[in-house]
Formats: C-alpha cells, sequence, structure tokens
C-alpha cells in the first residue's frame, strides 16, 4: 500500500469498532480482552462523543484503516494526557506511519492545551519494540511498576513533554 494517499481522521464511526478490534488482534501483541477493551473505547465515544474523554486519530490508506491512535486527558490534571492506545496493521508497519500518527496525535494534544503525555506498555521481552519505539520518539521511561500486569510482566510508564 502507497503512502502517498495517507489520510488521518478524527471522526468516530460505527464501522471503527471491529476495525479497531481487527488493527489490535493483527499485531499478535494483545489477548482478546484487551482488543476488547480497545473496541469499548470505540464503543463509548460513539456513545459520549468527546465528554467520553477518548478522542481517537484514524490513518487511512487508499481507503483503508492501516492504523489509529486514542488519547485523552487525564482526570483530575490541568495538562496530562494519556496515549491509550496506538497501533498499526502488520502490513503497514516499518514505514514510518506509527511516528506519523503519533505526531498528528501529538500535536492535537498540545493545541488543547497538553503538556504531558502519559504511555504505559509491558516489560516482557515481547514488547521491546514497542519501548524503543517511544524512546525513539523522545518519550522517556520516568518508572517501572514491578509485576503489574502479572508475575515477571512489569509495567514501564514513558513520558514526552509538549507544546
Amino acid at each position: 500500500m502507497s503512502m502517498d494517499t495517507q489520510v488521518f481522521r478524527e471522526d468516530v464511526r460505527e464501522s471503527d469498532i471491529a476495525v479497531v478490534r481487527e488493527i489490535v488482534m493483527a499485531t499478535k501483541m494483545f489477548y482478546p480482552h484487551e482488543a476488547d477493551v480497545a473496541a469499548e473505547l470505540v464503543e463509548e465515544r460513539l456513545r459520549r462523543g468527546p465528554a467520553s474523554g477518548y478522542f481517537f486519530v484514524f490513518a487511512e490508506l487508499a481507503g483503508d484503516v492501516a492504523g489509529y491512535s486514542c488519547y485523552g486527558p487525564i482526570a483530575c490534571t490541568t495538562h496530562s494526557y494519556d496515549l491509550f492506545w496506538i497501533a498499526v496493521r502488520p502490513d503497514c508497519q516499518g514505514r514510518g506511519l506509527g511516528r506519523r500518527l503519533l505526531g498528528f496525535s501529538e500535536r492535537r494534544i498540545a493545541e488543547a492545551g497538553g503538556r504531558r503525555i502519559y504511555v504505559e506498555t509491558s516489560g516482557r521481552p515481547l514488547y521491546h519494540p514497542t519501548r524503543a519505539f517511544y524512546e525513539h520518539c523522545a518519550y522517556t521511561r520516568e518508572a517501572t511498576l514491578k509485576d503489574f500486569y502479572a508475575l515477571g510482566d512489569d509495567k514501564a510508564v514513558y513520558v514526552k513533554v509538549v507544546g
């Protein structure tokens, strides 16, 4: 698929529920219950709109969703945001789409008054490329919570200052 026809959209569609679940599962990095959670965030956005606190960016290539991100403000903070999800279809990985998707999301967060973006990910070896991706995109590892997800599965917390 050519990157020449890349478009970002922020409107959320009913069809995105299934697309998000498919993309998350296709990465082979998440359990089915995690894909269900990702899809539930789309449903919540469709139900409640911006009041849901979930904002999406969908990267489309030639009219097909190739990746997406989901972010939102952190409750009880004045300028901190969570990046809840970012995932790119395996056949579209390795061509900079994830970096462009992340950059677009970071700009939107900064435009909304966000100053710090937090990302949580697993410390398992499977997630080494994910952690390297965030570090390459100027995120700093701020904390490690031992055995957070399960025994031997730490939570790594990254942050980036924007705006």
